[in-house]
């Protein structure tokens, strides 16, 4: 694309096919795309204002560093992410089998953004120079990116990619799920999280079995077998919310999403699944901390995904729960039957229900607490990894001291200690004492 005098007619015509746009017009609703449109409209002539066309530039350039992607860069992506209508029926179906007429919109979309992309930030830096009468151009937002994994630009016409835009559909699913490796369920809207926890396998020592059961019902997920829903039960601190998020960082190159939702938001539970069970992406659906009081709408919505109704199972979704209670549901002394003096004729069965809720997951795997030698054995190993040099007699000591103080013999006690003692090392050294030192 040239960046000639008379460039008023190239402005026109870029303004022309970006409204043009049949399926793609959200690439150009971000704060991105906004920003580019305003700016050619600023630029739309020759004698256009100056300070505006200056503010239109600034504003685009802002847009682009806050991102920290260069314009071509921000096109490709949002078209790899973008969910319309062909790219949510590519993502489930083969080429073949979509509408020739979803086919024939994504190709002239496709040749309207190769136009845009055309129009690097280099160009309108020029265009801007002209309109605005600066004896040299502003400053041109430019950093080296990654490569996406997917590429049009070599392309003469980014049309006859169309089939491997769909397979990438098919292969990696689009929106949010593309997008987001971990997301939450909130508002009654899925909701991406940019910066999942880095917990990983080789930080958690201790629970091997527990740990080799969650792994092998997790390649079940990923393989298209049938997994178990999965209760994580046992003392606080043990870890079993670390190796859930483990998981994702394990595999979430195959496609393993992770999928927080609370309790509070559990009635919603059956919807959620529906969403999820017609995209390529396989999902947890993690639930910390599970506990419920009687009579409990999250409590019947969690029964129906884990016992089923009419509606088939997704062989996609799996509920990863944790809990500190082996029983899920409460229950009172008030609750247990009286001969004597009770209204509910099966008093018996309504608590039998109640008290095996947990054995409706499929797999229950018990974290005990745990005792001296897994304690420091964990504290041997995270110490190792910070890379903390203490002799073991005194890296012993100060573990077992800090255990007494605080909260007990646990993984995430251990935890703590390491992160406290390596932050006490490297402001005051490895001959102070950060334990003794406490009161």
């Amino acid at each position: 694309m040239s960046a000639s005098t008379s460039f008023s007619p190239q402005v026109q015509f870029l303004q022309r096919q970006a409204a043009s746009l049949l399926l793609y017009q959200s690439v150009l609703q971000t704060d991105i795309g906004m920003a580019f449109l305003e700016l050619l409209q600023a630029i739309r002539y020759n004698d256009a204002d100056a300070r505006g066309c200056l503010q239109a530039y600034g504003n685009y350039f802002h847009k682009l560093a806050n991102s920290k992607q260069n314009w071509e860069n921000y096109l490709i992506s949002h078209i790899l992410i973008d969910e319309n209508p062909f790219s949510r029926l590519a993502q489930k179906q083969k080429f073949a089998d979509l509408p020739p007429a979803l086919v024939a919109a994504t190709k002239h979309d496709l040749q309207v953004l190769q136009h845009l992309y055309e129009c690097s930030s280099a160009i309108l830096s020029q265009w801007v120079q002209t309109v605005a009468h600066l004896p040299i151009s502003p400053v041109v937002w430019y950093l080296e990116q990654e490569h996406t994994g997917f590429s049009l630009q070599h392309l003469e016409n980014w049309a006859d990619g169309i089939e491997d835009l769909a397979a990438y559909y098919y292969q990696y699913g689009v929106g949010l799920f593309a997008q987001y490796r971990a997301l939450r369920w909130q508002d009654g809207k899925f909701v991406g999280i940019p910066h999942p926890d880095t917990v990983t396998l080789h930080q958690l020592v201790g629970y091997e079995w527990q740990q080799e059961a969650l792994l092998k019902n997790t390649e079940f997920l990923l393989s298209g077998q049938t997994a178990l829903h999965v209760l994580l039960y046992g003392s606080r601190g043990a870890g079993k919310s670390s190796l859930v998020k483990a998981l994702l960082n394990k595999y979430s190159d195959r496609h393993l999403r992770l999928l927080e939702v609370t309790k509070s938001n559990l009635q919603d539970l059956p919807t959620i699944v529906e969403h999820l069970r017609e995209v390529p992406q396989k999902f947890i659906i993690f639930v910390d901390d599970l506990s419920f009081e009687e009579d409990d709408d999250a409590f019947k919505a969690l029964k129906v995904v884990l016992e089923g109704n009419l509606t088939a199972r997704p062989q996609n979704v799996v509920v990863y729960a944790t809990s500190n209670r082996r029983h899920l549901i409460r229950e009172f002394f008030v609750d247990r039957p009286n001969p004597k003096d009770q209204e509910e004729v099966h008093a018996g069965d309504t608590m039998q229900e109640k008290l095996s809720f947990s054995d409706r997951f499929g797999l229950t795997l018990t974290f005990e607490v745990a005792d001296q030698k897994t304690y420091l054995q964990i504290v041997k190993h995270l110490a190792a990894q910070a890379e903390i040099t203490l002799s073991p007699e005194d890296l012993e000591y100060q573990a077992l001291q800090w255990a007494t103080r605080h909260n007990g013999r646990s993984g995430r006690t251990a935890r703590q200690f390491v992160d406290f003692l390596q932050a006490d090392i490297a402001l005051f050294g490895a001959n102070h004492n950060p334990v003794d030192g406490q009161s």
